[in-house]
């Protein structure tokens, strides 16, 4: 029962850049202990849809609930609600000046007010699981892509969210380097963290999805579950989508 439970919800919500409207009344139930994947060609507000669900953009039209509250009445504790759902970026976001235990430490000691030693810890315990505790007082120059990403992905944890929302979390990887941040997504997910994650990684997204959504022009055009809509897409669209990239 209590992974039917809705955690995150996008009410009719629209966002537009410069008059054009880039996201078109988005209805999206996301529900705690699931993973859903959106995927979707280039430019379709794929990511815009992503940093709409902690206001990292601001919508023009609709609400966003979390946890049964609206973001959109709560903006001015936005702060607060952030701090319960986690971001990986495409591009790491790494303090380069501050240590890698240093950059996971940073915001539960100031920004949540948490105990260091008990910060410390669990951080520790965060970099033995994506296998970089070596590298605790490395600083981010000194890593490659694919550590890097799995640092920011330990950073994110070490929060304790609710939720984690991953933007491209391999696109600005060499190939080589892509494995490994997936296989720390996939242990992840197997310890029950809802996740909503954007990529064009599709075998991956076959391989972990609970439901995949699939968005084109800003709209949702077909939803269902991987082999459903890996195998059997309704649209003609998702057809000539994943005939291109299966």
């Amino acid at each position: 029962m209590e992974k039917q439970q809705t955690l995150l919800e996008l009410q009719n919500v629209e966002k537009s850049f410069n008059n054009i409207n880039v996201i078109k009344k988005i209805n999206l139930k996301i529900k705690k202990g699931e993973i859903v994947v959106i995927i979707g060609p280039s430019g379709s507000g794929k990511s815009t849809i992503l940093r709409c669900m902690n206001l990292l953009e601001n919508i023009d039209s609709g609400d966003i609930i979390f946890e049964n509250k609206s973001l959109i009445k709560n903006k001015k504790n936005i702060d607060k609600i952030r701090e319960k759902i986690g971001m990986v970026f495409q591009n790491f976001n790494l303090f380069e000046n501050k240590n890698i235990i240093d950059n996971l430490r940073l915001a539960p000691i100031k920004v949540k007010k948490e105990n260091f030693d008990e910060v410390t810890k669990r951080a520790l315990i965060l970099l033995k699981k994506v296998e970089l505790e070596d590298k605790k007082f490395s600083f981010p120059k000194e890593l490659s892509g694919g550590q890097k990403q799995r640092i920011a992905i330990a950073r994110s944890l070490c929060m304790n969210p609710d939720i984690l929302l991953f933007d491209e979390p391999t696109s600005a990887l060499d190939p080589e380097m892509v494995k490994e941040v997936l296989d720390v997504i996939k242990q992840i997910a197997k310890d029950g963290m809802t996740m909503v994650i954007v990529t064009h990684e599709m075998k991956f997204a076959k391989e972990i999805a609970d439901r995949i959504i699939f968005i084109d022009d800003g709209q949702i055009v077909e939803e269902n579950s991987p082999d459903e809509i890996f195998t059997n897409p309704k649209t003609k669209r998702a057809k000539e989508f994943f005939e291109k990239m299966l």
